[in-house]
């Protein structure tokens, strides 16, 4: 399948799935619609302030299912998957950084900082296209477009 193709059909569930999600206070962090061994699969994931459980993501399911079968946006079978980011997920846009303030961080940056390609910080805020972050006390305002990407610090 030819990106634009995958980039239009994707565009097309973002818009089906942002409502549905909103009114039932939820926020669409990312689609991937790809193929892979089982044939093709449209991947959402979602986000819950407190966290997405397993009936949140049936919920989902069956809404954006129904939804989907109507408006009919993918010309062929899918399996329709709808999940949380999980911890590992990177953190790229602003969104991201916003849905983890108080969070310990890796932060790699496109450029190094102080001979450093990466930091470990916690986040303290995001304003505008910046994030605030406290690196062992030491306040930072990071452009995002400074950032690669940032992984959360799981602790044990």
């Amino acid at each position: 399948m030819k990106d634009y193709i995958r980039t239009e059909i994707i565009q097309k569930v973002r818009e089906i799935a942002i409502p549905i999600l909103e009114r039932e206070g939820m926020e669409l962090v990312d689609i991937e619609y790809q193929r892979e061994k089982q044939g093709w699969v449209l991947r959402v994931y979602i986000h819950k302030p407190g966290g997405v459980t397993i009936e949140d993501c049936a919920l989902i399911s069956e809404m954006l299912g129904k939804e989907l079968d109507f408006y009919d946006p993918i010309p062929h079978s899918y399996i329709l998957e709808i999940s949380s980011p999980g911890l590992d997920r990177p953190l790229v846009k602003i969104n991201d950084f916003k849905r983890n303030i108080g969070e310990k961080v890796r932060i790699f940056l496109k450029e190094s900082y102080e001979g450093k390609r990466f930091l470990e910080a916690k986040i303290i805020n995001v304003e505008k296209d910046e994030i605030i972050i406290d690196v062992d006390g030491k306040i930072l305002n990071l452009p995002i477009d400074s950032i690669h990407h940032a992984k959360i610090i799981v602790e044990f």
